[in-house]
């Protein structure tokens, strides 16, 4: 994939939302809105994170859709409203899973590395210690977020020892949906519909992989019952 070489300023980092999943375990109320619209407390869900990377100093967004995509661009449109620039990259109405979605938008990501974030998580993890951090220390294909197993994800994803992750070892821990990504780990890929997952444990037999523990607060927007609970729990602070 040719995309162009850019110096950016650490300011101009960007970000990829990956927002184009079907959300299948959110039926039926995904018939007919997509997952990331869905709302807490009267706000969507992608409209928490789009602030969160605002206020870390990240206004240079991507975001791929699929399902109902239009909603998201109706909604969001150019991200001025927040302070932010958004382009768009439209996915077939399937989709084209994580690893696709992202290869098909690496002419539009100019940074490397780019930040990935799943739009169905709700966090407080501090998105500028990342960009100060993690962006200038990475020296691998990829860096991860881990995060403790939640209930219904007890067996995990990756171990980390050190700050190298590995799939296998004696603790996994869950992937948080939050990533540092390299250009050159989707170097030996043609497109189309592919999981990012499998290119992850292959840069992680040779060590390509770094990461980190966050123990803070992390939800997977899931399933309507942990909607519900979000929603339940919201504090104005929040």
């Amino acid at each position: 994939m040719n995309s162009p070489e850019v110096n950016m300023a650490e300011s101009d980092m960007q970000v990829m939302i990956l927002a184009a999943g079907r959300g299948e375990r959110m039926r039926p109320l995904t018939d007919n809105t997509p997952k990331p619209l869905l709302k807490i407390k009267n706000k969507a869900i992608i409209v928490y994170l789009i602030e969160s990377l605002a206020r870390a100093g990240f206004t240079n967004l991507v975001i791929n859709h699929a399902h109902l995509g239009d909603q998201i661009v109706q909604l969001l449109g150019d991200g001025k409203k927040w302070g932010v620039q958004i382009e768009y990259s439209p996915e077939t109405s399937g989709g084209l899973e994580t690893g696709g979605g992202i290869f098909k938008a690496l002419p539009l990501l100019k940074s490397d590395p780019f930040i990935v974030v799943n739009a169905d998580i709700r966090t407080d993890f501090s998105f500028s210690r990342l960009r100060r951090d993690a962006c200038r220390n990475i020296s691998g294909q990829a860096h991860l977020v881990l995060v403790d197993n939640p209930d219904h994800h007890p067996e995990g994803d990756f171990c980390l020892q050190g700050n190298t992750v590995r799939e296998n070892g004696p603790h996994k821990l869950t992937y948080s949906g939050i990533a540092i990504l390299r250009h050159d780990l989707f170097s030996n890929n043609n497109g189309g519909v592919f999981p990012l997952a499998p290119l992850l444990r292959d840069a992680m037999t040779t060590g390509l992989v770094s990461g980190e523990h966050y123990q803070g607060a992390w939800e997977d927007i899931g399933t309507p019952e942990r909607l519900q609970a979000l929603n339940n729990n919201f504090s104005a602070t929040d």
